[in-house]
Formats: structure tokens, C-alpha cells, sequence
């Protein structure tokens, strides 16, 4: 009997150590960063064929995840753009600043640049 309580407290001690240790890795977990950009399109057709898809491609090949991408956007409080906005989510501003530098993003860039002009900032998400 005596067996029986030591091996059951050890149990929950193991149970009680491990919920600990998984609410510490939560705690450190870093939130995700949030890019936003607001993009003044000149040449939607040109835009949407030649530069969309390639710079779309080598973003979300390097982690980006794109949460919304539109011209329709209502405005709540104040006047709405008259542009495009984009809304990404990445792990860390470190992986979304490498994927803007990056040769495959800066080559489809030369294109987007012809056709829009761009205003993007970063914002740190919230720990949930």
C-alpha cells in the first residue's frame, strides 16, 4: 500500500512539473509580428499579373502568411485608403525583414515598382 501512494505521488508531481514547464514555454514564447502595408496602385492589371504572384511566392515561401489582400476596405473612423492594403503575419521580424531583402523579393520589386508605390510598417503582435 505504502508502494502505491509513493508511485501515485510521484504521478501527479511528474503531472504538476510538466503543466509548470509547459505554461514557462508559453510565457516565452515570442508574439508574432504583424506587417501592414498600403500599397497606390497605378496599373492594377499589370500589378496583379506581373508582380503579385512573384512577390507573393517568395514571401510566403519564407514564412509569411498572408491574412488579408484587398482593394475593398471599409473605413470605420476617418477616410479609407485609396489603395490596396496588405495584411501579413510572420514568426519574427527578423525572418520578415530577410524575406524583404531577399534577391528573389528584390527582383519581383523592380516590377512592383513600376506599377505601385509602397508604405508597409511592422507591428508586434500580442501575447495570447
Amino acid at each position: 500500500m505504502k508502494t502505491y501512494h509513493t508511485v501515485t505521488l510521484a504521478m501527479l508531481a511528474g503531472f504538476g512539473l510538466g503543466v509548470a514547464a509547459v505554461q514557462t514555454i508559453h510565457a516565452q514564447a515570442t508574439p508574432p509580428i504583424y506587417r501592414i502595408a498600403e500599397i497606390e496602385i497605378t496599373d492594377v492589371d499589370a500589378y496583379t499579373k506581373e508582380f503579385a504572384p512573384k512577390a507573393q511566392a517568395a514571401l510566403k515561401g519564407a514564412g509569411g502568411k498572408f491574412l488579408a489582400a484587398g482593394q475593398k476596405v471599409t473605413a470605420l473612423e476617418g477616410a479609407p485608403p485609396k489603395t490596396r492594403v496588405t495584411i501579413q503575419v510572420w514568426d519574427s521580424l527578423e525572418k520578415m525583414k530577410a524575406a524583404y531583402e531577399s534577391a528573389e523579393y528584390k527582383e519581383a520589386r523592380k516590377i512592383g515598382d513600376k506599377y505601385a508605390k509602397f508604405r508597409a510598417f511592422a507591428v508586434e503582435g500580442l501575447p495570447q
